[in-house]
């Protein structure tokens, strides 16, 4: 079992954590019209590249969101930060 690092709340076990996209990708103004294509890229794809990935996870015990920075092919954490800090 792999164990992620909160930020708020130290290591903990993995089933504790829950994907939630994405970090950095821009919502679509939703005041403008918007095509169903515009809005079905936003929903399901996502660059999944190979390497460092930016991406947001939601610690269900804290209920805390943050970024986790990981490797893709290693699946190893690089580094977490909270939504509004700037990572180092």
């Amino acid at each position: 079992m792999q164990q992620f690092p909160c930020p708020f709340c130290g290591l903990r076990d993995e089933r504790e954590f829950h994907f939630a996209g994405e970090a950095g990708k821009p919502r679509p103004d939703t005041t403008q019209p918007i095509s169903d294509a515009d809005w079905a890229k936003y929903l399901f794809y996502c660059a999944n590249a190979k390497g460092a990935s930016h991406e947001v996870w939601v610690h269900t015990t804290c209920q805390e969101y943050f970024v986790m920075t990981r490797d893709t092919v290693t699946m190893a954490v690089l580094g977490t930060h909270a939504l509004h800090e700037v990572p180092a």
